[in-house]
């Protein structure tokens, strides 16, 4: 019973009174799930595209919805299924899945100061919601008190984690009668560039988000899309680069 004491008390330290907060931890969780409602909504045709994306692959359409819950990242996904469709070898494909994902491995590093005083069940489960929503939602919370965060980050994750379930096999059976002349691939790009917009505050992020997107360009042919994970690298490597530069 001690972790699920934990889940529902503060931690030693910590409380949840006016002193420190002005939001209860029911309140925090109200406000995971309408902040997530708010990102849910641009990802509805991204839903759809993966759903139309299992269908044109001949692709079981058991097999391509089961990677909602085991992966439950939505690139990724379409990445592994469009390449298995095309006839690539799994081994080239989960590669080049592993490759796109591998942005939520960044991701881990700039939370990692936030999950240092969570309980250990909570930084087991955690990971697997942390998403690019989620991490938007949630990288500027990391200065909340422990039970604070993981009430809204458990909000926001299990909001997404519920609607991407539900859409995504939705998208299987809506997706194929979309007319043919309503190109939803938009819904991708969009998508990330909400996400982009929203976590660019400074010019230092500005100027890394174009550095990123310039190398991403220039390296668009590399095999396996590993030129998306050279461009997080370098970016990353400049954003660093930057800070010190801003600090001194």
């Amino acid at each position: 019973m001690a972790p699920l004491r934990s889940f529902w008390k503060p931690e030693a330290g910590y409380s949840n009174d006016m002193s420190t907060s002005r939001l209860t931890l029911a309140d925090r969780r109200r406000r995971g799930v309408l902040d997530a409602l708010v990102l849910v909504l641009p990802a509805i045709p991204f839903a759809l595209v993966f759903g139309l994306t299992v269908r044109e692959s001949g692709v079981a359409i058991w097999l391509g919805w089961s990677s909602s819950p085991i992966m439950f990242s939505g690139a990724a996904q379409i990445t592994l299924i469009t390449l298995i469709g095309e006839g690539a070898s799994l081994a080239a494909a989960a590669t080049a899945a592993l490759v796109v994902g591998a942005r939520h491995l960044f991701y881990s590093f700039s939370m990692a100061p936030a999950m240092q005083h969570q309980p250990g069940w909570f930084r087991w489960c955690a990971p697997y919601m942390l998403i690019d929503q989620v991490f938007a939602l949630c990288v500027g919370k990391r200065d909340l008190p422990p039970a604070d965060f993981r009430h809204y980050y458990l909000a926001a994750g299990l909001t997404f984690w519920s609607f991407w379930m539900t859409f995504t096999a939705l998208g299987l059976f809506v997706g194929p009668v979309i007319p043919v002349g309503l190109d939803i691939s938009f819904a991708t790009p969009v998508l990330f560039m909400g996400l982009l917009v929203t976590a660019i505050d400074s010019w230092q992020k500005a100027v890394v988000a174009v550095f990123a997107m310039f190398i991403t360009l220039v390296l668009l042919d590399l095999p396996s899309r590993s030129g998306l994970l050279l461009a997080v690298i370098l970016g990353i490597a400049l954003g660093l680069l930057l800070e010190r530069v801003r600090q001194k």
